[in-house]
């Protein structure tokens, strides 16, 4: 087993935590902030948008199952890379999309699948993509949201877990 992380800020961390624990070999994952400006801030504080941190997700992995270039592209299917500080209905900076690394190694895999993405698009993709410069977890009612309240918000569509589920990285 090969355990690496990554982050990924793909608007509200609800949804794009619940998306990603469906993927085989996603290991855990644990929704928080990253990359603002403020020491250990509440969801309260982040929600002002005064902090400059994006909803992020920290995800796990097993890169021999589901390695780093596979994620990425998973993690594109769930947003839409061209919005501004905007998914679904959620607007804010604190719902910005970002890749956020904290191996110098994953970044010829982030910035292949990046243009690769690109290539798909006429407008520039809003996606960040840095190292991680902190990340702050987010208080225990946010963790695991949408299986302890099945019914709650998700910006995501539902088909969208489905097809995490089924996904496969190519071999």
């Amino acid at each position: 087993m090969k355990i690496k992380d990554i982050y990924l800020a793909g608007g509200c961390f609800w949804g794009t935590e619940q998306y990603f624990k469906q993927i085989e070999g996603v290991l855990e994952t644990e929704v928080g902030f990253a990359n603002g400006h403020t020491e250990n801030p509440t969801y309260k504080e982040v929600y002002t948008d005064q902090t400059g941190h994006a909803e992020t997700v920290h995800v796990r992995y097993d890169a021999d199952v589901a390695d780093l270039e596979f994620l990425l592209q998973m993690f594109f299917k769930a947003i839409d890379p061209t919005s501004v500080n905007k998914q679904g209905h959620d607007e804010g900076t604190r719902y910005r999309t970002g890749i956020y690394y904290t191996d110098a190694a994953d970044l010829p895999v982030i910035n292949k699948v990046y243009e690769e993405e690109q290539a798909k698009y006429a407008l520039p993709l809003a996606v960040e993509k840095q190292p991680l410069d902190k990340f702050y977890t987010a208080e225990e009612y946010h963790q695991d949201y949408l299986d302890k309240h099945p019914d709650g918000y998700c910006h995501l569509p539902l088909e969208l877990f489905e097809f995490a589920r089924r996904a496969r990285r190519k071999k």
